[in-house]
């Protein structure tokens, strides 16, 4: 028999015999699976599927396996008799098995939680676990992940990008180099779950953003108000630093209304004037008025704009990023100097404004990573004027607004996805005179070749042509990483041709 939950919060801890049902079976998942059979606890996982390694390594770690539908509680479910249940974040409020745990009143944990149980794996030279800052927002999150990161190790710290990010935060736990700082991107799904406990297993971040807040996913989480309620979960007991975007007056009232240990402090951030306990932007200089004695008289410099710029860095929402990212290094303790050499060193990942090709004048942007309209409108405030490729699955949220917004200044609209009705409608309301092309959704169609195609007959010398869909790609495509993929083929193709 193994120890009480609430006494389960160290890897030192009585696991053993602790009976946990993992759902799902991918990257996640299988380092739920992995961590708590090392700890000895009895362990079954669930899925409806999964990759066909998972599945061979599951009995190999030493726990059983499931893999079929899961409309309702299987069988083995049942006999199994769970004492904890621990969800991928993939799984909703509303599904089945979830429903079914929480009924009868059986633990129900994210991997982030049980992360944090037994975060004291590997410490530091003083015995201690290593900090951990909190990441979250609705566009923004990896790229602040990444910042942050990079500008701790520039510090001379130990830390690491992880969460979802795609390295999952038990990986890094147990990883025996051991960290100072574990830098935690952390999805609204991820929050859900974090919000459903808040006792003895609850974090304790150093640190915490939200970088903004805008309608998405709502089919997951049911309303705007249940994702907004998730996101707020990030600032619960922080102890140093709740940093929130005072461009976004959402994020100042998440943190208003959070429960935080005493001390900590709220530090702002935004593209102007920054005041004595903000990070902001003065004559080009990214500057910080939170972190210094004297910061109602003075500032400290950390970068210019231009040199952002000179990164590929000068987008106005990822100038932002870097900001956010910047207070959450300050906030551990990173020099000014170190924050500078972070940002000389950083590279946006792929799919996020990449420029992927220019021929003839016209420049070729793959955004592909804009899956919900606030990200599309940063990308559209970036390169105002552009010809936008927009459309896709649209997750129930409303593009209505997004193009009454930026419709009008595009110069041209391509409009793809299987949810095409609802984009070509809001043209016709909102933007009329902007000159609009479909794409036909079919199995037959190439959809990045049309796209260029009709993007370079509507494109004149000057122009760029912006794949900022602000909807998922999975109607038509793997991933956003596999749509921007087309998409940079597709232009490679076309300036290739016209080279000739």
């Amino acid at each position: 028999m193994s120890a009480p939950l609430d006494e389960l919060t160290s890897w030192r801890a009585d696991w053993k015999g602790l009976r946990v049902a993992v759902l799902g079976l991918a990257a996640t998942g299988f380092s739920v699976a992995d961590t708590l059979t090392e700890l000895g606890a009895d362990v079954l996982v669930l899925a409806e599927s999964a990759s066909e390694e998972y599945e061979r390594l599951i009995p190999v770690i030493g726990a059983s396996v499931h893999i079929g539908t899961l409309d309702e509680a299987p069988d083995e479910l049942v006999a199994f008799a769970p004492e904890v249940v621990v969800a991928s974040p993939g799984f909703p409020p509303h599904h089945p098995v979830i429903r079914w745990t929480r009924e009868r009143g059986i633990a129900l944990w994210g991997d982030v939680e049980l992360a944090w149980r037994v975060r004291d794996k590997v410490v530091r030279d003083d015995g201690s676990p290593a900090d951990w800052v909190f990441v979250t927002g609705t566009n923004g999150k990896t790229t602040t992940t990444r910042l942050a990161a990079t500008m701790l190790v520039a510090g001379g710290l130990r830390a690491a990008p992880c969460g979802n990010i795609g390295v999952p935060v038990l990986d890094a736990v147990r990883d025996p180099a051991g960290f100072d700082a574990l830098v935690v991107e952390l999805s609204s799904h991820q929050l859900w779950y974090l919000g459903l406990n808040d006792g003895p297993g609850s974090p304790v971040p150093h640190s915490t953003v939200c970088l903004n807040l805008a309608d998405d996913h709502l089919q997951w989480h049911g309303s705007a108000e249940a994702y907004r309620d998730a996101k707020a979960v990030v600032y619960r007991h922080t102890t140093h630093a709740c940093v929130y975007n005072k461009a976004d007056a959402a994020t100042l009232r998440m943190v208003e209304e959070a429960d935080v240990v005493e001390g900590a402090r709220a530090i702002g951030f935004d593209l102007g004037t920054p005041g004595p306990s903000d990070l902001g932007v003065v004559d080009g200089i990214l500057a910080d008025r939170a972190f210094l004695d004297d910061r109602r008289t003075s500032a400290l410099e950390l970068a210019t704009v231009a040199e952002l710029a000179e990164h590929g860095l000068g987008a106005p929402h990822i100038v932002q990023n870097a900001l956010a990212a910047a207070a959450l290094a300050r906030s551990l303790g990173v020099a000014p100097g170190d924050i500078r050499v972070g940002l000389q060193g950083f590279e946006l990942d792929p799919h996020r404004i990449q420029v992927v090709g220019r021929a003839g004048g016209v420049t070729w942007v793959d955004d592909s990573k804009a899956t919900n309209p606030h990200a599309a409108a940063s990308s559209l405030a970036a390169y105002p004027g552009a010809i936008w490729v927009v459309g896709g699955l649209l997750k129930g949220v409303d593009v209505s607004e997004l193009i009454a917004q930026r419709g009008p200044g595009a110069r041209a609209a391509i409009v793809i996805g299987a949810e095409r009705g609802e984009v070509l409608e809001a043209f016709a309301r909102h933007a009329p005179e902007v000159p609009v092309y479909e794409v036909e959704h079919g199995e037959n169609v190439d959809v990045m070749a049309r796209v260029v195609e009709l993007a370079a007959s509507a494109a004149r010398d000057g122009d760029v042509v912006l794949l900022a869909p602000a909807a998922a790609s999975f109607d038509q495509f793997r991933s956003y990483e596999d749509r921007g993929e087309k998409f940079a083929a597709a232009v490679r193709a076309h300036t290739d041709s016209a080279r000739e």
